[in-house]
């Protein structure tokens, strides 16, 4: 069974459990951390055996005007036996709140992916954000600003079985980066949400872009199920890399 087939699998599920819970939220509460996490598994068999796992941690802290977000991101796999993926992310960003929607926000990123071409990138990054859509069910926040990023490019040499038999780092560059974040929220029921964000970074080096997608269909209330999907392009992997990778997945969420 492919990825796509299990995607399409677990939405048949989840469509049941749409009518299943129903209550507003409470609003968030102050001087406390909140979080969810996710997990999701892939493991098929067959003309090629391939394997995955990727999960996610989120944190969430409101002090007065002050807004608070951590995320840590995780993601390996393998095919045929062979290390075909594994990411880690780590991002934080603080929101100082001026009105209802507009704010002023300064993030920290850093990113260590073995197969994109960059040994490491990381950033710091202030701004200017607005929440340009805020009602209980449709949400859309912009934010833009300026930075600075320290990346390091690697050579990744692969035998004929797709195995990673050497890595070459090159120099590390730091230079001044451009930065744009999107988040939509859409809550198409009680127990459906839908989510799309968006992050791009761009430097003369190396432009990212990473946008990704996920329905989130609530079971209670610390769990559900999502089915996601997720586009990262780096402009300027060195040769023989390719710029864009793409990921699919089926997750448990839970909620702390």
């Amino acid at each position: 069974m492919t990825r796509y087939h299990l995607i399409s699998a677990a939405l048949l599920v989840l469509t049941p459990a749409i009518n299943a819970w129903s209550g507003d939220a409470p609003p968030p509460p102050q001087d406390v951390w909140i979080g969810k996490g996710q997990v999701g598994f892939l493991s098929s068999h067959g003309n090629s055996d391939a394997e995955s796992l990727n999960g996610n941690i989120d944190l969430l802290r409101y002090d007065g005007p002050w807004k608070n977000e951590f995320n840590i991101t995780g993601l390996y796999g393998k095919n045929s036996g062979i290390v075909s993926a594994e990411r880690w992310e780590a991002r934080s960003q603080s929101n100082y709140n001026f009105s209802a929607d507009l704010f002023a926000f300064g993030g920290l990123r850093y990113e260590h992916d073995l197969f994109d071409g960059f040994q490491y990138q990381a950033s710091v990054t202030t701004g200017i954000g607005y929440k340009i859509l805020n009602s209980d069910d449709t949400k859309l926040t912009v934010q833009g600003g300026a930075g600075y990023r320290r990346l390091r490019p690697e050579t990744i040499d692969k035998d004929a079985t797709g195995e990673v038999i050497s890595r070459t780092p090159l120099d590390a560059t730091g230079e001044a980066i451009a930065t744009l974040g999107v988040d939509f929220t859409q809550t198409v029921t009680k127990t459906t949400i839908f989510t799309n964000k968006f992050l791009m970074e761009a430097g003369s080096d190396n432009t990212l872009l990473h946008d990704e997608l996920a329905l989130n269909v609530k079971m209670s209330d610390k769990l559900a199920l999502s089915v996601g999907y997720g586009i990262t392009d780096n402009t300027k992997p060195p040769a023989p890399l390719k710029k864009l990778d793409t990921v699919a997945s089926v997750n448990l969420v839970f909620g702390f």
